[in-house]
């Protein structure tokens, strides 16, 4: 092996370790005062984001999600604007192949 050659595999050999070091480092790059923020950003909040810890359901609602009845009407609202989508489409379609038979 040349001497060059050798520097060189020492020197990737380097930069790979320091990458890996520097890797585990538990810092965001939007926390290094190097990167800066915008004026306009809003401040960031002291804690994150709180989740549930893995065995712990969250409370209970106090009232029901939405009642049996306004859950049919949604359904039946539904259904129709699909049959009026799906009836629309299929004129859309045997127009333009009787166009195309012209």
């Amino acid at each position: 092996m040349s001497a060059g050659r050798e520097k060189r595999a020492l020197a990737l050999g380097a930069l790979l370790l320091s990458a890996l070091a520097l890797g585990g480092c538990s810092i965001s790059i939007a926390d290094l005062p190097l990167a800066g923020t915008p004026a306009d950003a809003p401040a960031r909040p002291k804690e994150s984001g709180a989740y549930l810890p893995v065995n712990e359901l969250p409370p209970d609602r106090e009232e029901a999600a939405m009642n049996p009845a306004e859950r049919a009407k949604i359904r039946s609202e539904l259904v129709a604007a699909r049959e009026r989508q799906a009836s629309a489409t299929a004129a859309k379609d045997s127009a333009a192949k009787d166009s195309a038979a012209k």
